[in-house]
């Protein structure tokens, strides 16, 4: 497994792997790797004979500086699972290679509309960040296959309808959530929680699950549902920042042509900042 930080260095190997005719699929992350980036990998590997990971902690989407300081780094823990996984390049550039004009000056991508939805709103600038990111990404390496997870929802949604605006050659493969036996979504910000905050924090899904049944109940008062969800959390030790149930595709409200909701799940759990989602299918008269 080759692991570089240069840009010359990726694309000088992009391009070898080009001319031999391979098919290249690529997963962006951030580091600090659990099962769920290795599952994207392993899907990775079913769409192309050559598979490229980026570990880049990007500062741009980072709305607290505090935050992108206690970020977990955990490099070469990262690189040997990733060399397990059979991956065959990771590119781990610095802001500097990134950004060598700095983040003032940078040029940015934005996806209009859905940069500003939800969790947009609650952190703004951080889509601006990410579309960015992803974006020079996807010109280092050129990939023919990208693979994302679907416990980003709004994330995926922005990165689709910015490789179709972009016209980008780049099939964008969603990947399902991967979960831990007890139902909670894998995320890197698990880590922060403690043993009985970690006990606690199925709930979370238990609650947007609950929220699911509801809705296919024929349950469709959506603002009555938010706030039982809410005060549930709530009770439970959470502190719930946002539930949303929106329109599965515009991800803006829900209209009588809705097929599908997609809910849409935020709280706090001590330091922790958790999230989740579930679409569900409407059943129409």
């Amino acid at each position: 497994m080759l692991v570089v930080n240069n840009p010359a260095a990726l694309r000088e190997q992009i391009g070898q792997w080009r001319r031999e005719g391979r098919a290249i699929a690529f997963v962006p992350t951030m580091g600090n790797l659990h099962q769920g980036h290795l599952t994207l990998v392993k899907e990775a590997h079913r769409h192309a004979g050559k598979v490229v990971v980026s570990i880049f902690v990007n500062p741009m989407q980072f709305d607290k500086a505090e935050d992108l300081v206690n970020y977990p780094r955990t490099l070469e823990q990262d690189c040997a699972a990733l060399e397990s996984a059979g991956v065959d390049l990771v590119f781990t550039p610095t802001p500097e290679i990134m950004y060598p004009q700095g983040l003032a000056s940078q040029t940015f991508v934005e996806v209009p509309g859905l940069s500003g939805l939800l969790e947009g709103a609650l952190r703004p600038g951080h889509f601006r960040g990410v579309s960015t990111v992803v974006t020079k990404l996807f010109n280092l390496v050129q990939p023919d296959v990208a693979c994302f997870g679907q416990k980003d929802y709004q994330q995926l949604a922005l990165i689709r309808k910015m490789v179709a605006d972009m016209a980008m050659p780049i099939e964008i493969v969603g990947v399902p959530t991967v979960r831990a036996e007890d139902g909670l979504a894998l995320s890197s910000r698990n880590g922060y929680l403690t043993a009985t905050e970690r006990a606690l924090a199925p709930e979370l899904a238990r609650t947007m699950n609950w929220i699911a049944e509801q809705i296919a109940g024929a349950d469709h008062h959506l603002p009555s549902l938010v706030a039982q969800a809410s005060q549930r959390l709530d009770n439970a030790g959470f502190r719930t920042d946002a539930i949303d149930i929106v329109d599965a595709v515009t991800l803006e409200s829900a209209t009588d042509q809705s097929q599908q909701l997609v809910i849409l799940m935020a709280a706090y759990l001590g330091k922790a900042r958790l999230i989740d989602n579930r679409v569900v299918t409407l059943q129409h008269a």
